[in-house]
């Protein structure tokens, strides 16, 4: 919600993906007909409006079962002190000129909006918890994480390991500056013996209304920068990345080696090689497996699959790397011939179909070199 208008517009709601962690498996909310939870967040600094409706409710009296506490459940996820009347609410979003992001300002990058037919700024800024008014914010910005994405929990805001980035959205209204909330990432700094970091990043979100935008690239991109900057950085890794922030990922990390010498045509042709694990992770804060990927990408753009032979040196190199865990089962596969017995080893061996293998192997490797053709046009495209 940026003006009082929007609070009946319904072009500014979105729904949550999941609600499993607040409702079960089942997704469901018992005992209601016409139940609406209506969650108003000002899009600035997100004090929030919660309000539920519904046309009627089981009454345990006469039905002699209990609707479920919809009320408490939101509760549990929603920080105190929001607001129950939208009066108060509008209220709250007149002193909204006040807000201001927290923390250092990292980046600032410009998008342009086809609706609008201008471009639009945007700032991405890093914070942490000694930022005045920044721990209240993040109790209400870290709410989303329950409903955008699966396996999401809060966070111990008390430890000083976390580093937080945020994306901010900067408009002007009757002559002043405001600023809309994006998304956000949470970034943990691991220890590594005996006098390194190693950065995790933790969550990652870019609000619905503006995913689609090349937001996450930018943020992205903007903390492996941060990074990349101090000496006690060792590199930069991921907890339980999802599928889509794998696949940006290679995009931006992508974008960064590019440009290093030891990843031009030339040397890509030549294989992967130390000189390249060696560069990407004391330029650019980039681990050896991501640094792997990276060089896969990149050779399949400096390959020309038209040719036979370059089409066949570049899959079986990819292979290469991937026969790995067929290659540990097939180890497995020796110590049980001196350890089991005739018939469990027949038993073990019909588990591992040779031909299945070659046909798993071939799979992965054509998804993969689909997954890296989006990047390269991606790429192509920035």
């Amino acid at each position: 919600v940026r003006f009082p208008e929007d609070l009946e517009d319904d072009n500014t709601t979105f729904n949550p993906e999941y609600s499993h962690q607040v409702f079960g498996d089942d997704e469901v909310a018992f005992g209601y007909k016409g139940l609406k939870i209506l969650l108003y967040y000002i899009a600035g600094n997100l004090s929030t409006l919660f309000r539920i409706e519904y046309t009627s409710k089981v009454n345990e009296k006469f039905d002699c079962v209990e609707a479920d506490d919809v009320e408490s459940k939101i509760r549990g996820i929603i920080p105190p002190g929001f607001c129950t009347n939208t009066d108060d609410f509008v209220s709250l979003l007149e002193k909204e000129v006040n807000f201001k992001p927290f923390g250092m300002l990292l980046h600032t990058y410009s998008v342009h909006n086809e609706e609008a037919g201008e471009d639009i700024t945007y700032q991405i800024y890093k914070a942490d918890m000694t930022c005045p008014g920044f721990r209240e914010y993040h109790e209400r910005l870290q709410t989303f994480l329950m409903w955008f994405i699966e396996t999401a929990s809060f966070i111990d805001v008390d430890d000083e390991r976390w580093n937080y980035f945020l994306v901010f959205e900067k408009y002007n209204k009757d002559g002043a500056t405001f600023f809309a909330t994006v998304g956000y990432m949470t970034v943990y700094n691991y220890y590594v013996y005996p006098d390194k970091t190693r950065p995790r990043v933790s969550q990652m979100l870019i609000l619905p209304p503006f995913q689609g935008e090349g937001h996450g690239a930018q943020l992205l991109e903007t903390v492996h920068r941060y990074y990349m900057s101090s000496p006690t950085v060792l590199d930069i890794t991921a907890e339980d990345p999802s599928e889509n922030y794998v696949k940006l990922r290679d995009f931006v990390l992508a974008k960064l080696c590019q440009d290093l010498l030891c990843f031009s045509p030339g040397k890509l042709t030549q294989g992967f090689s130390q000189e390249m694990v060696m560069e990407a992770q004391q330029k650019l804060k980039i681990n050896k497996q991501h640094t792997r990927r990276v060089y896969e990408i990149l050779r399949l753009r400096a390959t020309d699959m038209g040719d036979a032979e370059q089409s066949r040196s570049y899959r079986l190199d990819v292979k290469r790397r991937l026969i790995g865990p067929y290659k540990k089962k097939q180890r497995e596969l020796a110590k049980m011939r001196r350890c089991l017995r005739p018939e469990e080893l027949t038993n073990q061996l019909n588990q591992i179909d040779l031909n299945m293998q070659h046909e798993q192997l071939e799979e992965t490797f054509q998804q993969l070199v689909s997954d890296y053709r989006r990047v390269l046009e991606r790429l192509a495209q920035a």
